[in-house]
């Protein structure tokens, strides 16, 4: 038995983005390798776990699925006590959705993340590429001006790129508690 045979760790992440930007599609497909077609609003949040190894490392996530409509801005802040990590998703069809990763998502994880998080930039919905409005390039550069850990681009409704996101955040998580990881 080495002795990171029982290293086990349990972080929190939020999932965090604007109204049908895919927050709870791409936890479905990360979770359940699932995608349901018809929109539903998460109203307040979804708590999602899932267990994953990384090299020896057993880690929980709880991963808290945020609602991006502007009637919850009031109870948001207390949904990330405890908080370690989070995915800023927009939809590379929407502008909008791109702006307000800075103008608001970014600004709320790090008011209310009390110690130093790591946060990904995920651009979703790469399968409507005939739609899209927000170059993956502009992803890159705001994603290296804000400091996020990573830049993907995902299709929640082909699983593209969704594993990676969320293992390139837990890895970088891993990180700042100082283990060593490939």
């Amino acid at each position: 038995m080495s002795a990171n045979d029982n290293r086990e760790f349990v972080f929190k992440l939020t999932i965090l983005g604007e109204a049908a930007v895919g927050k709870t599609s791409l936890i479905s497909q990360y979770v359940e390798s699932s995608f349901q077609e018809d929109y539903k609003p998460t109203l307040g949040a979804n708590i999602i776990r899932k267990d994953v190894n990384i090299n020896d490392t057993r880690v929980r996530l709880i991963m808290w699925d945020l609602a991006g409509q502007e009637k919850y801005n009031v109870i948001r802040s207390m949904y990330f006590q405890g908080c370690v990590g989070a995915l800023l998703v927009y939809d590379i069809s929407r502008e909008k959705t791109f702006a307000a990763i800075k103008e608001k998502w970014l600004n709320d994880f790090k008011k209310y993340v009390e110690k130093e998080g790591a946060y990904i930039l995920i651009g979703n919905k790469k399968d409507l590429e005939e739609q899209r409005m927000v170059k993956t390039e502009e992803g890159q550069k705001l994603a290296e001006e804000i400091k996020a850990c990573d830049f993907v681009e995902t299709s929640a409704k082909y699983g593209e790129n969704v594993e990676k996101a969320f293992e390139n955040l837990v890895r970088q998580i891993l990180r700042n508690y100082g283990e060593t990881i490939d």
